[in-house]
C-alpha cells in the first residue's frame, strides 16, 4: 500500500481493526502526501462484511484497477459462518470479494487480481474437495492445502511470499507463541521484502500473459503437484461458489 500510494494510486487499506487500519493509512497519507488513502472495514471471517465492504466499494469506486488480496491468518475455530478460521480468511473471503468485485475490475480494464500467500501452499498435499458438502470442517487443514493456487488458474496471478513476519501466528495457542515467534523474527522475510513479489505483480508491464500463473521472486515458475491440476481448480471453484452463496 505505501509503495503503490508512491506512485500516485489512490489506495484503499481494508483491514478487521478500525484503529490499526485508521493508523496505516494516515502513516501512508503523511509519508507519501497522497492524500487519497483511506481506510475501511473488512472482515474476511465473515461473508456478511465481506458483501458490505464490496458494496460500499462499488458505490464510491467507479473505476477499480487493482485488487491484491493480502490477508492471511493460521489459527484454528469457527467463523460467524460455520467455516474453519484459516479457510475462510485465507480462502473463502478472498474468493468471494473478488467475484462480487469482477465485474468493476473488467469495466475498468487495464486491471489486476493479485493473490497473495505463503509459499508452504507451493508444495502442500492436496485439498479434497466434497462438493455437495456445506460446511468445510475445521480440522481439514487448510493451510497445508493448494486451494489459492488451484483457484487462480481460473482467474489471475498468485504470488508466494515465504514466510513473512506480520502476525500470521497471532492466534497460535499461547502455550507455542514462545516457539513460534523467535522463529518467526529468524527464518521470516521483513514485511518489505516479503511485498517485492506482489507488488512486482500489481505494476509491472509487459506479464499481462502470465496471467494465472505462480510468480515468486519476481518471475513466474509452475507450481508442485496438483497445484497445476485444472480438474482441483474447476471443483475447488464450483464448490467455492456454493460455500459463499453464489450457486445454488
Amino acid at each position: 500500500a505505501l509503495e503503490l500510494a508512491r506512485r500516485g494510486a489512490r489506495v484503499i487499506v481494508a483491514t478487521r481493526s478500525a484503529p490499526r487500519g485508521e493508523a496505516a493509512a494516515r502513516r501512508i497519507r503523511t509519508e507519501t502526501g497522497n492524500a487519497e488513502v483511506l481506510f475501511m472495514h473488512l472482515d474476511l471471517a465473515s461473508l456478511r462484511s465481506v458483501r458490505a465492504f464490496a458494496s460500499a466499494v462499488l458505490r464510491q469506486e467507479p473505476q477499480l484497477h487493482l485488487l491484491i488480496n493480502n490477508a492471511g491468518v493460521s489459527a484454528g475455530g469457527r467463523t460467524e459462518d460455520g467455516y474453519g478460521l484459516t479457510f475462510q480468511v485465507n480462502h473463502l473471503g478472498h474468493f468471494l470479494l473478488t467475484q462480487l468485485l469482477l465485474g468493476r475490475l473488467q469495466r475498468s480494464a487495464p486491471s489486476r487480481v493479485v493473490l497473495v500467500a505463503v509459499s508452504v501452499s507451493h508444495g502442500a498435499s492436496p485439498c479434497r474437495v466434497h462438493p455437495f458438502a456445506r460446511r468445510i470442517p475445521s480440522p481439514a487443514p487448510p493451510s497445508r492445502c493448494i486451494p489459492g493456487c488451484s483457484t487462480t488458474r481460473s482467474l489471475s496471478a498468485r504470488v508466494p511470499t515465504g514466510f513473512v513476519n506480520t502476525g500470521l501466528f497471532r492466534h497460535a495457542p499461547l502455550w507455542l507463541k514462545p516457539l513460534l515467534l523467535p522463529l518467526a523474527w529468524l527464518l521470516c522475510r521483513d514485511a518489505a521484502a516479503g511485498a517485492a513479489t506482489p507488488l512486482f505483480c500489481a505494476t509491472a508491464e509487459g506479464i499481462e500473459r502470465h496471467s494465472g500463473r505462480y510468480f515468486s521472486d519476481c518471475r513466474p515458475r509452475e507450481p508442485w503437484g496438483r497445484g497445476g491440476d485444472d480438474g482441483l481448480a474447476r471443483a475447488l471453484w464450483d464448490a467455492s461458489e456454493r460455500l459463499v452463496g453464489l450457486a445454488p
